[in-house]
């Protein structure tokens, strides 16, 4: 389970949940994009979410969009020239048995600062097992629903018992994240749930990440500005009232 060594050792990090539709992909790509475009580190992202792969084949659209589009390619070559001909992240296309492996290339060839795993979400093989005991932090997004929550407390209790306690895993934290928060909602049931949550003893990131339709805005032909992008960092003028720009900070806070 050890890193290679190399010029830096980056943070293995994870949006990890087993409850699909949580938002795990789509804040990896938000958190990977913003911090790697914006605060400048060098991120990567290992997909081994088989076999969706929805970071790949985002990639993928943004690429193709791109291709054939006047708009994006200037943009894409101002981007490129303003951060110093910096390129876009990589995004691996992979699986649980081979994405350890993959990370480890990725430190030999250059340097990274975060590698972001985007993981399925169920114990159902030793490779993701594995997996998850190398990640350094783990963070899982709640949402105010009882079917969300409970998955994704169940899943921490399974990582913190099988996993952490065993003394043998990288993992030196795991947080809790409020996503999809309908600003409409009485604190008191976000309140209720809390209190379960510090029964359990699971520490909750202070940021929290509103519901809202900005997070489905991708590359499109109309040049809306866009939010969730592998290419391009979400545009400044959606980023206000997103949090996205809090949680960033708050990550570096924890991870460095």
């Amino acid at each position: 389970m050890e890193k290679n060594v190399s010029k830096k050792e980056p943070k293995y990090v994870a949006f990890s949940t087993q409850k699909g539709g949580a938002g795990k992909t789509t804040l990896t790509v938000l958190v990977a994009s913003y911090l790697h475009y914006v605060k400048g580190y060098n991120v990567a992202v290992i997909d081994c979410d088989y076999p969706q792969h929805s970071i790949f084949e985002m990639r993928e659209r943004d690429f193709a969009m791109v291709e054939k589009d006047e708009y994006y390619k200037g943009m894409l070559f101002e981007q490129f020239t303003r951060l110093g001909e910096k390129k876009a992240y990589p995004i691996i296309e992979s699986n649980t048995k081979d994405a350890l492996n993959d990370a480890e290339k990725l430190i030999r060839d250059g340097d990274y600062d975060f590698i972001f795993f985007d993981l399925p979400g169920t114990f159902d093989n030793p490779h993701l097992v594995l997996t998850v005991a190398s990640m350094d932090y783990i963070i899982s997004p709640i949402a105010a629903d009882r079917l969300v929550l409970e998955s994704t407390l169940n899943y921490l209790i399974s990582v913190r018992d099988n996993i952490i306690s065993t003394g043998k895993s990288n993992i030196k934290g795991v947080y809790l994240l409020w996503n999809l928060v309908d600003g409409r909602e009485k604190s008191d049931l976000y309140e209720v749930y809390e209190a379960v949550i510090k029964e359990l003893d699971f520490p909750v990131l202070k940021t929290f990440i509103p519901d809202s339709k900005r997070f489905r805005r991708e590359l499109s032909v109309s040049h809306k500005a866009l939010f969730r992008s592998t290419l391009f960092p979400a545009d400044k003028s959606l980023v206000k009232g997103s949090n996205l720009n809090a949680l960033a900070d708050e990550l570096l806070h924890l991870l460095k």
